[in-house]
Order: C-alpha cells, then structure tokens, then sequence
C-alpha cells in the first residue's frame, strides 16, 4: 500500500511540473523575453542579391521570429540547383524564376512545385557598357559582343524579350550565354564583350572601378515581368500550410517596411546581409531597383503576371503550351499577409 506521505509528494511533484510547463507555455506565447519554440524552415535563394532586399529586411528586422520561424537561408546559385534542392526535400521553399516551376511540371513531376508568394515584378539586370553612353538605343547591341545569361534562364529570356520588343531579332546580336552567373563582370572587366547584361551589385561596382558604364535597365525595358517568386511542393503547402502563411506574413511585413522607408534606412537594416559592400553603394542601388518600381504592393502572384512568363518562356522557345495557372500558383497565403 503506497503511504499518504508519498502519495502528497507523488502529487506535489506532479503539480510542480505542471506548473512549469504551464510557465513553459505561457513564455511560448509571445512578449519580451519569449522562449517560443521556433520552426525551423530552410530556404533556398537563387543567388544572394540586394535585388531581393525586402526578404533581407524581413531576415533583419526578425520578422520571421515574430511568425515563429527559425529561418536557415542557403543560396543555391542557379534555379536548377535550387530547383533540386527543393524536389529533394534539401530545402523547404525555394527562391527562384517561376519558369522552373513550369519546366518540372511539364516534366510529369508528381508533386508539383507551385508558386506562392511573388516578390519582384521587375528583371533587376541591366545593360553595361565600356564607355558612357547618353542616348543608348537597343539597335546599339545589333552586332555587337554581349555576354548575357544561361539560356532557359529568367535573365537571358527577359533580355531576348526586350530585344524582341524593340524590333531586333536575338540572333543579330552576338550574345554569349556560356559564363556562369555571377562570373560575368569579372570577366567583362577582363576585356571580355562589348556589353554585359548585369545584375546589382555587379552592374555599380563596375563603374565603380571604371570598367563599366550603366546605360539602359532591362527591367525598365521590359514592363512588368514577374521575375522571381517564392515556391514549395504542393504537399509541403498542404503540410505546413501554418507555417507557409507565418513565412508569407514576414515577406509581407519585410515588403511594406521597403516600400515605406527611404534607401538609407533600408540600406543600414540589409548591411549585415552585405557586408563586403559598402554602405553609400548599398544605398545607391536600392534607389536604383526602388526607382524603376521592383518591388510590388503585395506578394499575390496574378494570373495575368503567370501568363506574360509563359508568353515569354514560349516566344523564346522554352515552352510549347501555356501551362493551368491554378496548377503551379496559389495565391491564398500572399492574400491573407496583404490584408
């Protein structure tokens, strides 16, 4: 028979850790010095640009902890290899062109990657060139040595679209698609081309240096494209639909704090995300992707921004059909952040 001392102590016990997980809790639900148990979610970025500032914001401002989320952000250099990351279960989301998305569904991929969230309605790359030019005319590159981007990437079709729109044939132009991302500028600088197609930080440091000139934005150029997006396996969204809203919400709250705060205040907050640049250039092109209207109001992804991608990816050879928007968007999670 258990005695009523070590019965009073068995309940006593009980009772103790009943009030500290009850202490536990109540630290979870929020307020300073909060000991909430954060979920993790790994994130997989095309490449690390200050083009993509509103998630560095988000990152910075610890918008992401605020939606319980313990975000590990890795940068995959190229949409194939994100793209795999993703399909591999490597990453949680991935940030990349939507065109993947639409590459893999046509594919006959079983769970489809679908596009949630939008977060750049403009390219953000732009036409360098060796010498200042102030009336730069897009039958300037007929001709001429252009080192451009890997085909069937967001980058080079934008470009080609842009050259399309302005009446020059992509053929006439000598580009050259066989450099890697991000090894562009140097090798411009190296004396390679007559033009390169340049995304930020690379396009300023090369004038910068002087080895370069800035003399026309494809994003400007092309209208509104809708250049990058955030995505998942359809099964992860059904999963962790909680999750995805929490991450969307801090997207949103990092887009709202861009589009409500000067360059220089932007700038100081993504810093730590850039620190081998210097803070007067971070400015700098924050204003520059600010001033040509980079970033949207909200993350909603529409079905008309989905369609101009597919007209683009089939005038550039890519696509044969236009593939269902509903198949490979959901916009529900951007609709709830906006409102």
């Amino acid at each position: 028979m258990i005695s009523l001392k070590k019965t009073a102590a068995c309940v006593g016990a009980v009772l103790l850790c009943a009030a500290a997980l009850m202490g536990c809790a109540q630290k979870g639900s929020g307020g300073s010095g909060s000991s909430q148990v954060l979920e993790k979610v790994t994130l997989n970025e095309v490449a690390h640009s200050i083009f993509y500032v509103p998630m560095y914001v988000a990152i910075e401002e610890g918008y992401f902890e605020e939606e319980g989320i313990e975000l590990e952000l890795v940068t995959g250099f190229g949409a194939d290899k994100t793209m795999t990351a993703v399909l591999t279960g490597e990453a949680d989301i991935g940030f990349m062109g939507s065109e993947s998305s639409i590459y893999t569904y046509v594919q006959g991929i079983d769970d489809p990657v679908v596009n949630f969230a939008q977060l750049t309605q403009r390219a953000g790359n732009f036409v360098v060139a060796r010498e200042p030019i102030e009336d730069f005319d897009w039958s300037m590159l007929v001709g001429a040595d252009v080192l451009g981007g890997r085909t069937a990437g967001m980058p080079e079709m934008v470009f080609e679209y842009v050259l399309k729109k302005n009446g020059i044939d992509p053929e006439e132009v000598n580009i050259d698609k066989s450099i890697d991302f991000g090894s562009t500028a140097a090798a411009f600088s190296g004396g390679k081309g007559e033009y390169s197609i340049e995304f930020e930080p690379y396009a300023t440091s090369l004038e910068v240096k002087g080895d370069g000139y800035i003399v026309a934005s494809v994003g400007e150029a092309s209208g509104y494209v809708p250049y990058t997006a955030f995505s998942a396996t359809s099964s992860y969204l059904e999963e962790h639909a909680d999750t995805v809203q929490g991450f969307v919400n801090a997207l949103q709250k990092g887009l709202d704090y861009v589009n409500s705060h000067t360059a220089e205040e932007i700038g100081a907050v993504i810093a730590p995300q850039f620190e081998e640049t210097e803070e007067e250039k971070l400015i700098l092109i924050v204003e520059r992707y600010a001033s040509q209207d980079t970033w949207p109001e909200t993350l909603i992804f529409s079905q008309d921004s989905f369609e101009l991608l597919e007209q683009i990816l089939i005038e550039a050879g890519e696509l044969e059909e236009m593939v269902s928007y509903e198949a490979l968007v959901d916009t529900t999670f951007a609709e709830t952040a906006a409102e």
